[in-house]
């Protein structure tokens, strides 16, 4: 039998894929969690063959609990609603075995499980698609942290103190940040930014 652990903050949902499963003949639910702190409990008591999971739950993220998960021989398949490049590079980068989205059709989760036992890995087209295209973060690592200051709320001047730079060049960084991106104002940079989850 298929040893399976299920993670995944609706209640509704989390219980839907419970049996959804287990009417596989071959798979069987050892554990539900509800985040991604609880997942990571679970595959350590049960040792499953098997994790699916959510990506946004409370407390840990899916990706999160997928990173901590990499060393162990549980095989993760992230099942989310987010089509997002930037999630997917992460979840390439932890490893995981399959990435699907929650809108495929219900018989190609239990097919893709089958698939990552067999040494495969499942990634929905339309991410593969997207993630060979121009997608990749422009920015530099001081370009994305100024970014993430403007999303927490701070103006041109505390960011200038907090990073021990002249207002000048902090206006200089963000006027880059809006050419790379292609967008026009700083709230079309974060809400882009946020879009493709590049914020980590």
């Amino acid at each position: 039998m298929i040893r399976i652990v299920i993670a995944e903050d609706q209640r509704m949902l989390l219980g839907a894929l419970g049996s959804l499963l287990d009417l596989e003949e071959d798979m069987v639910v050892v554990g539900k969690a509800s985040d991604g702190e609880k997942a990571i409990e679970l595959v350590r008591l049960h040792q499953p063959d098997i994790c699916i999971m959510d990506i946004e739950m409370p407390g840990k993220t899916g990706l999160e609990a997928a990173e901590e998960l990499k060393e162990l021989p549980c095989k993760v398949i992230i099942l989310t609603t987010f089509a997002r490049s930037g999630y997917f590079e992460r979840a390439i980068k932890a490893g995981v075995s399959g990435y699907l989205l929650k809108d495929s059709p219900s018989d190609e989760l239990a097919s893709t499980i089958r698939s990552v036992l067999t040494g495969r890995r499942v990634y929905a087209p339309e991410l593969v698609d997207e993630a060979y295209s121009d997608n990749e973060n422009p920015l530099t690592v001081r370009e994305k942290e100024v970014l993430e200051m403007i999303a927490d709320g701070k103006n041109t001047k505390e960011i200038a103190t907090e990073l021990y730079l002249t207002t000048g060049t902090i206006r200089n960084y963000i006027s880059i940040i809006l050419d790379k991106l292609k967008v026009n104002n700083r709230v079309e940079a974060i809400k882009r930014f946020n879009e493709k989850g590049w914020f980590k």
